[in-house]
């Protein structure tokens, strides 16, 4: 603690320099963790996805259609443990930029195993008992202020059998998602109420969700559901929502070359940068080592004094940067929905931050050790 007042003068003896330092750290390390936070957050929500259920939909795309009838030839296929239809529709709610997704589901006992939804027993025994209700997303909920016992209109493209695509659900509970790829403005309501009250598209699905027994066996069940169907006028297609956690990150490019690429350059450039200048910053202090020298600093108590100061800027800034990434990280993950910024990247900015300052202090500090005494006080 004593050597605390010498590496504030240290470090605050070109102030302009120092800040520029610790905003070049911070920057670069704010970068560092969004792309480093995008990176490690998609794996880990590719981990997190259920291996164990299949989403199983047309072969042609994901808009065709499948005859309810198909559910029973599913769940006879060894290894299914639970299958549920899925119906989709988008609806306006006050105005068309208000959209809202209308997933149809058939709450029968069991369901919620074959989804990522979070629901209180209550809410479902309230959905399986109320033929116009609705379960709204947390997030739609507070978005606009509804509760339980609200009404939603909603304007549609799906005609009701009177002509008119007005549906008005409502609401008796609401649910959470825990999976990444789930859109946050929706509402899950009645499949066979939808579909009876439906005037096009009577006894069809978008999907059905299975549930399989065994996660090891997923791939080989999905397998049979496709034989079954193959060369059928209703041939499907079964991803696991792993397979499709996957999919989606592969469709953004090569991500991991990219982010190593970027992050790379960034700390390549900071090395140089910050080392430049702490080289400086040691040649104009060259009679200060000189007089610390003749009060019996040695060569090893320079080099740590030198080092401590680099420590003292970068570990600060890196910091700061770490946590205006952790802050911005929801703007840059909205290509997939529900990323978090993991502890671990932020760990592993800490400890880059501390091996680069040592780094870019690495040579400065040993061109102070080698400052002789007689010389460094002769200005030379």
């Amino acid at each position: 603690m004593r050597f605390l007042p010498l590496l504030w003068s240290g470090i605050w003896r070109k102030r302009g320099r120092s800040i520029l330092i610790f905003l070049q750290v911070a920057v670069a390390f704010t970068l560092f963790g969004v792309l480093q936070g995008l990176k490690s957050g998609a794996e880990h929500a590719v981990a997190a996805a259920r291996a164990d259920l299949l989403i199983v939909h047309s072969r042609l795309s994901w808009s065709e259609p499948l005859p309810l009838g198909l559910l029973g030839r599913i769940r006879s296929v060894p290894g299914v443990k639970e299958a549920i239809p899925v119906a989709l529709a988008l609806g306006e709610y006050q105005n068309p930029n208000q959209k809202i997704g209308i997933v149809a589901i058939r709450p029968a006992t069991g369901w919620l195993s074959a989804f990522t939804f979070q629901v209180p027993p209550r809410y479902a025994a309230a959905l399986r008992a109320t033929r116009t209700g609705a379960l709204v997303r947390v997030r739609l909920a507070r978005k606009y202020g509804w509760k339980i016992g609200d009404r939603i209109p909603l304007l549609t493209q799906v005609p009701q059998r009177d002509g008119s695509t007005n549906w008005t659900f409502d609401v008796v509970g609401t649910y959470r998602d825990s999976d990444v790829g789930g859109a946050s403005d929706t509402i899950l309501v009645n499949y066979d109420y939808w579909n009876e009250a439906r005037f096009t598209g009577r006894n069809t699905v978008h999907h059905f969700n299975v549930e399989v027994a065994d996660a090891r066996e997923a791939t080989a069940v999905g397998d049979a559901i496709d034989a079954r169907f193959a060369n059928s006028p209703d041939e499907t297609r079964s991803e696991s929502l792993r397979e499709m956690a996957q999919a989606n990150v592969r469709s953004i490019g090569d991500i991991e070359f990219l982010i190593r690429a970027v992050v790379s350059a960034v700390v390549a450039s900071l090395l140089f940068a910050t080392a430049t200048m702490m080289i400086q910053s040691v040649r104009e202090r060259t009679s200060e080592i000189a007089v610390l020298k003749t009060l019996g600093f040695t060569s090893a108590n320079v080099v740590l004094l030198i080092l401590a100061e680099a420590l003292v800027i970068f570990l600060p800034a890196a910091a700061s940067g770490l946590a205006l990434a952790t802050r911005a990280f929801p703007l840059a993950s909205r290509f997939l929905h529900g990323l978090t910024m993991p502890w671990t990247v932020v760990a592993a900015g800490l400890g880059a931050a501390a091996l680069i300052a040592v780094g870019s202090a690495a040579i400065p500090a040993a061109l102070a050790a080698r400052i002789e005494v007689a010389t460094g006080l002769a200005g030379q």
